[in-house]
């Protein structure tokens, strides 16, 4: 059995290249051809995204998840290693492809155009339950998506629990429209909630969004709402709390800057940081993250994070 090294943070979440589009990107049909600013292929998927930011700001992480066996899945394996992401856990399906996803980028806009492939595919007897045991926090991406892991989470969740670790979400977009999926339910399990403010609406069913936060709230979690150029709210216990914007630089692309504010916020999390200070690193990290194109290519380290806050935290 292969010796297992304690992790800061285990993923389970997803693993697929994004091929990120500028320019004139919005498409026109009949036959007609548009030159577009830039293209770039780079790690995707909310999962490896956060992988690779968490590790960038000195957490040791480990990704379990599924990639298929071609080109798209060994440009994964490569770059995620490369950016000192443990992928002990990443299984091989032969049968599928590995996902992938376009991203049509415009200044303070983006649309994804997304092919499933493996991103579906990770369940529970894939997880390799040494690394749920070693990590001292559980975060899962891209929740609905994740069709065969959803049923299995509240007994990850419970496993992580009796081994000491905290567990967070990301829901991302539901392509179905109906935001459940069982999520309603296992958010008593879930010790970070971190949806953006359209999703923290449509999961609540609610317009307000101090509302929504509070709502989510009371079925038993602590909720991180991403708010764009407003900053980021939280709601725990009846009270909420905000954090504004952090002003990095300007924006070249913002794929991603979700994902590395979610890794921000979790590093700032387990090193202790009360939730305000946890807040101002997580909007710093989605701030820096958006200086250049693709969700990887401007992940910050924390000097930079804390260069951005003006000194360290506390």
């Amino acid at each position: 059995m292969r010796p297992v090294t304690d992790f800061d943070l285990v993923i389970l979440g997803d693993a697929n290249p994004d091929l990120i589009l500028t320019g004139d990107v919005v498409p026109r049909f009949g036959q007609a051809e548009q030159v577009l600013g830039a293209a770039r292929l780079t790690v995707g998927g909310s999962g490896a995204i956060t992988a690779c930011a968490a590790a960038r700001l000195g957490l040791s992480v480990a990704l379990c998840g599924v990639v298929g066996d071609d080109h798209f899945g060994s440009f994964m394996r490569d770059e995620l290693g490369a950016r000192g992401v443990d992928l002990a856990g990443l299984d091989t399906d032969s049968a599928l492809p590995t996902g992938l996803t376009v991203v049509l980028s415009r200044p303070g806009d983006r649309a994804s155009l997304t092919h499933p492939g493996t991103i579906a595919a990770l369940h529970a007897g894939l997880v390799d339950r040494d690394l749920l045991r070693a990590a001292r926090h559980v975060h899962v991406s891209q929740y609905f998506m994740q069709d065969a892991l959803r049923p299995d989470l509240p007994a990850l969740f419970d496993e992580a629990h009796a081994s000491g670790a905290t567990t967070s979400v990301d829901p991302n977009a539901d392509p179905s429209g109906e935001w459940d999926g069982g999520l309603r339910d296992l958010l008593a399990r879930v010790d970070v909630f971190l949806p953006n403010a359209a999703e923290a609406l449509a999961i609540a069913g609610q317009t307000d969004l101090d509302g929504a936060a509070r709502a989510l709230a009371r079925l038993g979690t602590t909720v991180i709402v991403k708010d764009g150029s407003y900053g980021a709210l939280a709601a725990r216990a009846g009270y909420v709390i905000r954090s504004p914007a952090v002003d990095g630089s300007e924006i070249v692309d913002a794929t991603g800057a979700g994902d590395c504010f979610d890794a921000g916020f979790i590093t700032a999390h387990l090193a202790g940081e009360s939730l305000e200070q946890a807040l101002r690193v997580a909007n710093a990290c989605g701030a820096l993250s958006t200086r250049a194109l693709g969700g990887v290519e401007a992940q910050p380290t924390m000097q930079e994070v804390l260069r951005l806050l003006g000194g360290p935290l506390g």
